[in-house]
């Protein structure tokens, strides 16, 4: 929430007047512990509105979108490159702008499931002490963030390049990448 937008500020000015508002009505009261109670429940409930307003705001007003993403896998260092572009198309300048890549090994390939791939204990037992073996200790899921995007200005374009490192013994591996703006 680098960049408060209007409506941020509009919707915290709206928000301290309730607070005041509902603190004059809670000084009327004579009792001292319903009075502490009163001031105390109006500033969670405030803050709590306030806290989850800031977040909303930032979805609906801090929007961008990438554009020609393309990705090439590099063997000569094992990375998967990831190119394109972003596009702030909301009304506003967006403060940072994240990209989540997220790169899964296709466990669950074709017709071949078994029980093992589906469930596997992750408990500690005799044999994972002993006798463990590094491949089954691989991970399946690289999830990496990255930056892509700061001091965003309404309507710019940006080219942006990451790289995210691609293990060897995946097997029909699956891209997800997502983007959070705030």
């Amino acid at each position: 929430m680098a960049y408060f937008t209007i409506l941020h500020w509009i919707t915290i000015i709206f928000l301290l007047i309730l607070f005041v508002l509902f603190s004059i009505i809670a000084l009327k009261q004579t009792n001292k512990k319903i009075l502490v109670s009163m001031l105390f429940s109006n500033f969670l409930v405030i803050t709590l509105i306030a806290i989850l307003s800031m977040f909303v705001l930032d979805k609906y007003t801090k929007i961008a979108k990438l554009e020609n993403v393309t990705q090439k896998r590099i063997l000569m260092n094992e990375t998967l490159s990831l190119t394109g572009r972003i596009r702030n198309v909301g009304k506003f300048d967006i403060g940072k702008c994240k990209l989540e890549v997220k790169l899964v090994s296709n466990a669950m390939s074709g017709g071949n499931v078994q029980g093992s791939q589906i469930f596997s204990p992750s408990g500690l037992s005799f044999f994972n002490i002993f006798g463990s073996n590094e491949r089954d200790n691989r991970p399946t899921t690289v999830i990496s963030e990255f930056v892509i995007a700061k001091n965003f200005k309404k309507g710019e374009l940006r080219n942006f390049s990451v790289s995210i490192r691609y293990p060897p013994y995946f097997k029909k591996p699956f891209m997800n990448y997502k983007l959070y703006c705030h």
